[in-house]
């Protein structure tokens, strides 16, 4: 009886093993810590935008409506907190990237109604820093899709789907995806110069 014992269990962890019982819970990880990446850019540009309004403050009052849209986008993306868990759920995924749109935009305004504190070495830093932030951004956000396509592949694919389905209930997680109007062109940014 004992005999029959051994080549059952091998036989059984290798059919198990073929079935996404490690790999699926991995890739699901994976795709979690790239998203940890993505909100970790986003914090990154949240930390610097109290840095650049008092940089701009100095610069004068009349600026004060744009400083306040881009305090408000900070404030309104800070508010809407997505967690791994969270990330199967396209609405909440859809709302989190309005959120943090609403911030690249009130940014964009920022840099089109000031040129002529291009000159001056603070805001000049804190933009190239946030140029860096936004490009980091977009990074985390490749990666991340990445992640979850290799998940969601492996998810609806043979033969992890036993798997997936079986012991974990695996649903497809949510790729991030452009919420703003006109995301796929990018913003004409015109300081009114000569030419």
């Amino acid at each position: 009886m004992k005999t029959f014992r051994a080549p059952i269990a091998i036989t059984l962890a290798a059919t198990l093993a073929g079935c996404g019982i490690n790999s699926v819970p991995t890739a699901e990880e994976n795709a979690k810590a790239r998203w940890a990446d993505v909100q970790n850019a986003y914090q990154r540009r949240a930390d610097l935008i109290p840095n650049l309004v008092s940089t701009v403050k100095a610069a004068g009052a009349q600026e004060k409506d744009i400083l306040v849209q881009v305090t408000q986008a900070r404030a309104g993306a800070n508010a809407v907190k997505l967690s791994g868990d969270d990330l199967k759920d396209p609405a909440k995924v859809a709302n989190y990237e309005r959120a943090q749109s609403a911030v690249t935009l009130s940014l964009q305004r920022l840099q089109e109604a000031y040129p002529e504190l291009k000159s001056q070495g603070n805001y000049t830093t804190l933009m190239s820093q946030l140029e860096g932030t936004e490009n980091r951004i977009s990074i985390a956000r490749g990666d991340y899709n990445n992640a979850v396509q290799a998940y969601n592949t492996r998810i609806r694919t043979f033969p992890d789907a036993v798997g997936a389905r079986i012991f974990y209930g695996a649903k497809p997680m949510t790729p991030f995806q452009a919420t703003t109007p006109g995301a796929e062109t990018a913003p004409k940014v015109d300081f009114g110069g000569n030419g």
